[in-house]
């Protein structure tokens, strides 16, 4: 089954050709496009799309308010937002706002769509140029600062190995060849830890593990 997405940008010839782009895979299937965030809104509301690919700066509400009103209406589309921007107040709010994923508009068309792929699967994904942002505003020193911080003092060994790795943008296909083990079992250790640590999805997850000083530049 398709990959159903909805495109919130308003420039209508970056719309085209991200279309044109995600049109060359036969998994994804473009069903909306919009050109301001009330309109993305509205259309992910009545489409209920996989992926909305989200702007930041557009007329009426940015895509960050409008990501913020997608989630906050409980909706299961996923929000991945496409920017020329990557500093990490841009980044913090897309995440704040429940962003399942982060991604420069510069990125390669092969890049684009395996992130709409690993948004709609249920991964959460940082541009790592976005990423080194992120870790530069939130992480300080490391060392026992991870041990001591609550959310996290419930984690096994092996989990918060994990969350380590998860942080560091790997998906559960590659956790599983990384600890070789079987990526159902990947799965249900991030399933485990995004539970203990009260986190809504990976991407909450990669937020709290940078604030925590688990990751390290």
């Amino acid at each position: 089954m398709s990959v159903r997405v909805v495109l919130a940008d308003d420039d209508a010839l970056l719309r085209a050709g991200v279309a044109v782009v995600l049109g060359t895979d036969p998994g994804i299937s473009v069903v909306g496009q919009a050109a301001d965030g009330l309109l993305a809104v509205e259309m992910c509301r009545s489409l209920v799309p996989d992926v909305v690919l989200m702007d930041v700066r557009m007329p009426g509400i940015d895509g960050i308010e409008a990501t913020r009103r997608i989630v906050g209406a409980g909706l299961a589309t996923r929000s991945l937002v496409l920017t020329t921007f990557q500093h990490d107040e841009y980044v913090w709010e897309a995440l704040r706002a429940g962003a399942s994923g982060f991604l420069l508009k510069r990125a390669s068309p092969e890049r684009l769509i395996e992130a709409v792929h690993l948004v709609a699967g249920g991964d959460a994904l940082l541009d790592p140029a976005v990423t080194r942002e992120l870790v530069a505003r939130f992480v300080g020193r490391p060392g026992d600062r991870a041990r001591s911080d609550p959310r996290l003092a419930g984690l096994t060994e092996r989990e918060l190995q994990v969350l380590k790795l998860v942080a560091e943008g790997y998906t559960n296909e590659e956790l599983a060849a990384l600890l070789v083990i079987a990526e159902s079992t990947a799965k249900t250790h991030v399933k485990r830890i995004l539970a203990k640590i009260g986190a809504r999805d990976r991407a909450q997850a990669v937020v709290i593990a940078y604030r925590a000083g688990l990751v390290t530049p």
